[in-house]
């Protein structure tokens, strides 16, 4: 098992460099190539299968397939005791190829290659365990991404009035807005936006290594690649910015206080992958392509290093998620608390990581010119959570008191653990800079004061420093607000989404069928079938009983000897 998979991962790491290689082509001789193979003419027109080979879809399809390399060698180590490895690493497989689909086909009726493979193929994955939990949230998943396929397919229909379904192609129109709002809404069930949020951590009930691939760099992030795709046309729309601005803030507002009061440490990994989502849709919304693009690169190299972090500690600790049973990790797993330290500093956009080049700059545009106070108070605000949610879980994992059982097994020396968190570790603190120098070599001089610019470094170390002081202060302290159930289960059911999305829309669908099963299967039918006719044959046969009481034997064999006759004539 371990041959196969490092097989599969040695091959991933080649494409690897081989797109590397070709993004940075594309990206110093500024080109585009569309490839375009005819297929079929029917009548006047004609369907051709294209490509498209530009310098941001290169670079991320090196990234994908780079963190996908790193997660099939930690997946011989996560899931070394599953027999059915080699069929999980196949639908891994599928899963990549589904995403590099998407990435490179700027065909919308062939986009659905990709769209649709990577919400089947994600199913497949979050179900993986075969556990009515993980079938709720396979379901709540799957649901939630029809929703956004639907969009696409409408979008599709709408192109007709076009002439062409290439994204490229795309011009103004009386159905320009029709095409922007349906393009939107697809992008945010993809991309867990508010009111789609709730399926991102129900998707946690698949094994860790595909949480590993699905919040770093594929399936969330279908939806914003997709608006980086269509922005020059999503543009010329009034309303698409404003819309995506208020979502987007929203969310990760919402994200950042869900993981204050999480417990699970896979949920709280989910909500700050929705956090940086909030913040990729905002830089979006704000015009700034680029900079949303490099900030997606960066999360999905850090959150990668998170995640597979953190599936070395459930892997090591009988598989627990809860947060308050770990503890002391620090001195018992060093280098894995090492890459979940660092990751965690880079998501936090701590000062030459990976996440401050992008995120310091998407709040530093935003200072700049920022459409609303009140939006730029929200979004420093998630800024100073997303500092206290990491340190809070650095906290109660890595140096509070033990809190587990003695029996584990702390070993993290096997290959399988090193060289994926070894090179994650490596692009987690340098990254940023690499993707600086490449994407935006000649970067434009921000004209905003020196004690503005520091505002963002300021929030980051105060978020962090009130959670060391309060050391966790929504778990430990008694008798407070904060501790009321209902301000927790506020908090913890992201605002009450997760039950409104679940249960109002089955409700009238389930009561309809409770009432029809009660009218029909277990009401007429039971009458006029298996209960009915036992009843009325019952009667039937006790009236005639009573009826021949009455009659005298002799009468009824003198009938029968006239009446029989006459019936074998008959026949």
């Amino acid at each position: 098992m371990f041959r196969y998979s490092t097989y599969f991962s040695i091959i991933l790491f080649i494409f690897s460099f081989f797109m590397m290689n070709l993004a940075l082509i594309l990206i110093f001789s500024k080109t585009t190539i569309l490839l375009s193979w005819p297929m079929f003419n029917p009548m006047c027109s004609s369907v051709n299968f294209n490509i498209l080979l530009d310098p941001n879809g290169a670079l991320f399809s090196a990234a994908v397939l780079f963190i996908s390399a790193a997660v099939i060698l930690f997946s011989s180590f996560y899931m070394a005791e599953d027999v059915f490895l080699k069929r999980f690493i196949l639908m891994v497989i599928l899963f990549i190829m589904s995403m590099n689909f998407l990435i490179f086909i700027p065909h919308m009726m062939a986009l659905l290659l990709g769209w649709d493979g990577l919400s089947l193929v994600s199913f497949v994955l979050v179900i993986y365990y075969q556990n009515p939990k993980s079938l709720a949230g396979g379901m709540l998943t799957a649901l939630t991404n029809r929703l956004g396929d639907v969009m696409i397919l409408l979008t599709i229909a709408l192109m007709i009035n076009q002439g062409d379904w290439l994204i490229l192609n795309q011009q103004n129109s009386p159905f320009s807005m029709w095409l922007s709002l349906l393009i939107l809404l697809a992008a945010m069930t993809k991309s867990a936006q508010l009111p789609f949020s709730s399926w991102l951590p129900a998707a946690m009930a698949a094994p860790t290594p595909v949480s590993a691939l699905v919040h770093s760099s594929t399936l969330v992030t279908a939806g914003v690649f997709l608006l980086i795709r269509f922005y020059p046309f999503l543009s010329l729309s009034n309303m698409f910015n404003h819309i995506l601005l208020v979502t987007a803030t929203a969310t990760l507002t919402m994200a950042g206080l869900a993981a204050m009061a999480e417990t699970d440490l896979k949920k709280i990994i989910a909500l700050s992958t929705l956090s940086q989502l909030g913040v990729m849709m905002t830089s979006l919304a704000l015009g700034l392509v680029n900079v949303a693009f490099f900030h997606l690169l960066t999360h999905a190299m850090f959150k990668a290093l998170l995640f597979m972090g953190a599936g070395s500690f459930l892997h090591l600790y009988s598989h627990t998620q809860d947060l308050r049973h770990f503890g002391h990790l620090a001195t018992q797993l060093p280098f894995i608390s090492t890459a979940i330290l660092s990751s965690n500093l880079a998501l936090s956009g701590f000062p030459f990581m990976a996440g401050f080049y992008s995120k310091d700059l998407i709040l530093e545009y935003m200072m700049m010119d920022s459409p609303s106070f009140f939006l730029l108070l929200m979004v420093l605000g998630a800024t100073l959570l997303t500092a206290a949610y990491s340190i809070r879980m650095s906290i109660t994992a890595l140096w509070s008191p033990m809190m587990s059982s003695p029996c584990h097994s702390p070993l993290e020396n096997t290959p399988t653990v090193l060289l994926p968190l070894l090179t994650l570790t490596l692009f987690a603190v340098t990254s940023g800079a690499l993707f600086n120098w490449i994407l935006m070599p000649m970067p434009s001089p921000v004209s905003i004061p020196g004690h503005i610019k520091l505002i963002p470094l300021f929030v980051t170390l105060w978020g962090a420093y009130l959670t060391w002081m309060f050391n966790t202060f929504l778990i430990i302290s008694k008798n407070t607000l904060l501790q009321t159930p209902l301000i927790i289960n506020w908090l913890s059911s992201m605002w009450f989404f997760t039950p409104l999305s679940t249960q109002p829309p089955t409700f009238f669908f389930l009561q309809s069928v409770k009432k029809f099963t009660m009218s029909m299967d277990q009401g007429w039918l039971e009458l006029l079938g298996p209960q009915g006719l036992p009843k009325v044959s019952q009667q039937w046969l006790s009236s005639t009983q009573t009826w021949t009481s009455t009659i005298p034997p002799v009468l009824i064999f003198l009938s029968l000897f006239i009446f029989m006759p006459m019936f074998l004539c008959f026949l």
